[in-house]
């Protein structure tokens, strides 16, 4: 019974942040919503998670490849290693 009850809590909290973002017009959606939830419940810094999404949302997307690439879906993807190091030293810096 406690754990259906903090099921539905968990649900109701997430959907009441995601009408929050969707009011403020942050672009979040539910999936990131929770990381980020669930990365302030686990003592991250929640001023620098929202410096880090300022951050990310600021950046240009990946352009997308011309008709004549030849390169694999998996090579032309970024290396999670460089793009999660801002990520790793804002969580880092908050603990």
């Amino acid at each position: 019974m406690e754990s259906a009850e903090a099921a539905r809590n968990a649900k109701e909290t997430l959907e009441l942040a995601f009408q929050m973002s969707n009011i403020l017009e942050t672009g979040l959606d539910r999936h990131t919503l929770s990381l980020l939830i669930a990365l302030c419940d686990r003592g991250v810094n929640p001023e620098a998670l929202a410096t880090l999404v300022r951050e990310i949302s600021q950046r240009p997307g990946p352009s997308a490849p011309s008709a004549t690439a030849t390169s694999s879906a998996s090579s032309s993807r970024a290396n999670p290693r460089q793009t999660s190091k801002p990520f790793r030293d804002m969580i880092n810096a908050s603990l």
